[in-house]
């Protein structure tokens, strides 16, 4: 990339065919936004643009960052954020890059709850960046959102991703918590994405996640114990008649239904992502 005359068209190719070399998955997609990082532009812009002739400084940024993702360092943490419902959010390593299928989670919520006009109360538990809630927010004004996480790093980001997305003028609730433990109210519902990798998959987990991403929002070592946690204390803090959502491992939704009715929920409904998996489910006060 020593071309003075490197325009975006052959560097995007030049780019790509280093990714491709690198193992890199998506390299043409990771090649693109990093480009449009560095040019200040949206990614669909650059094929407008294709003749545009690059500065030194501006190839020499470009180079960095694809140096970072050849070794594997997420795009999203490169770019310092991630695009997830209708919002961008700020994301580093201290917390987990929003998945596809948290959108479809959230989708689900709101579907569930057509009437903008109602005002309940909800937490985001284990947010992480603040994804699930602020969007979630975002699409119901009355909503009051709280948001809980055990580490200090992931509220200090919802926080900041809050008052970026929401405004000063909507108020939060956030709370430092291991799971409900620091939580003094109930709520009529409560959303999350936990940690539900078990341990013994790590080496099945792409080096992507499996390297850069933090393992306190990914891995369990015992699932059972922590969501028999997870579910009994939910109950306790869920006003009556309301509701849990949850993300999990497709592998355990079964378990989770059954045992969420050994507890004392009066119904669970398990639904599929849009790649036909047993992802989320819906537990009932």
């Amino acid at each position: 990339m020593s071309d003075n005359q490197d325009n975006v068209r052959t560097l995007l190719k030049k780019a790509e065919d280093f990714l491709k070399k690198k193992k890199v998955p998506s390299a043409r997609l990771d090649a693109e936004l990093l480009l449009a990082d560095v040019l200040k532009v949206q990614r669909v812009k650059l094929y407008v643009d294709f003749e545009r002739v690059l500065s030194t400084p501006e190839k020499d940024q470009y180079r960095e960052k694809l140096v970072e993702r050849s070794k594997f360092r997420p795009t999203a943490y490169i770019l310092g954020k991630k695009s997830f419902f209708d919002s961008d959010f700020y994301v580093d390593e201290n917390v987990l890059i929003p998945r596809p299928e948290t959108e479809e989670l959230v989708a689900w919520v709101l579907e569930e709850h057509p009437n903008k006009e109602d005002s309940i109360q909800v937490l985001d538990l284990c947010s992480g960046s603040g994804c699930i809630g602020i969007s979630l927010a975002k699409a119901r004004k009355n909503w009051e959102v709280s948001f809980s996480d055990l580490a200090e790093s992931a509220i200090a980001i919802t926080n900041r991703n809050a008052k970026q997305i929401l405004g000063d003028e909507r108020k939060i609730q956030t709370y430092l918590s291991d799971l409900f433990e620091s939580i003094p109210i109930s709520f009529d519902r409560i959303v999350s994405n936990p940690p539900y990798i078990p341990d013994k998959e790590k080496p099945e987990v792409m080096d992507d996640v499996r390297l850069y991403e933090p393992h306190l929002a990914l891995f369990l070592s015992n699932f059972e114990s922590f969501h028999n946690r997870l579910l009994t204390e939910a109950r306790s803090h869920l006003n009556e008649g309301g509701t849990l959502y949850l993300e999990t491992h497709p592998n355990w939704s079964a378990w989770l239904r059954d045992r969420g009715i050994q507890i004392g929920y009066s119904k669970v409904i398990v639904r599929q992502d849009l790649s036909g998996k047993d992802r989320f489910l819906k537990f009932v006060k």
